[in-house]
């Protein structure tokens, strides 16, 4: 029997107006930037290099600023991003796909980057913002990470703050770390999925939301 397609909202994350900035630049928590400066200087003179030669001597500063713009989720809290919901009269299935992300592999810091799809079914007509849930996979992208974690912890964070009925989060991702070294693949991507709520019980729903997910519209 063919089973019926749950109603939906469904928003590409590439016709969303552009989103504001969560965090201003400036301001990105406690990062120790001249401590990261002495460290890059040191790993330049470890690997043979001259760090005052013309090429290197604005390195370490540029390191500096940069860790502090790619890190900044370490210091951002989903709860305030979150935090703004509103009542909509008739809230069915809400799903937001191709949301663009960087983030850093933990294991060697090399980039892993791709796409994030997040589908929620809200409890009693509470909903947030489409722009929030962007700025949610920034938060959890920002920051060293793996992706199998960034994903559990993008469904849990909407769990909790939303108690919605039920969470579905896809990621795909390339990683560098297995393009640039190791088994040098380039090209391979890997996916992750984390559920929620009755989306983690019931896999016949769970299943029609990551076929609308893989679904090109």
């Amino acid at each position: 029997m063919q089973t019926s397609e749950p109603p939906r909202n469904i928003i590409n994350a590439s016709d969303l107006d552009a989103w504001e900035e969560s965090v201003d630049p400036q301001s990105t928590g406690p990062i120790d930037t001249v401590k990261i400066q002495t460290a890059v200087r040191m790993i330049l003179e470890a690997i043979g290099e001259n760090p005052d030669r013309e090429g290197l001597v604005e390195t370490p500063a540029r390191v500096a600023r940069m860790y502090q713009e790619i890190f900044q989720g370490l210091y951002q809290n989903p709860h305030d991003v979150l935090a703004t919901r509103f009542h909509v009269k008739q809230a069915d299935l809400v799903l937001v796909k191709d949301i663009p992300f960087y983030s850093a592999c933990e294991h060697h810091l090399l980039p892993f980057f791709g796409v994030a799809h997040i589908a929620y079914l809200p409890e009693a007509g509470e909903v947030t913002g489409l722009s929030k849930l962007a700025r949610l996979v920034d938060i959890f992208a920002k920051r060293p990470q793996v992706q199998e974690r960034m994903t559990e912890d993008i469904a849990q964070a909407l769990n909790d703050e939303l108690g919605a009925q039920g969470v579905v989060v896809m990621v795909e991702a390339e990683h560098l770390c297995m393009a640039m070294r190791g088994v040098k693949k380039p090209g391979s991507r890997t996916l992750t999925i984390a559920a929620r709520g009755l989306y983690e019980t019931e896999e016949a729903k769970r299943r029609e939301v990551i076929d609308l997910m893989r679904r090109s519209l």
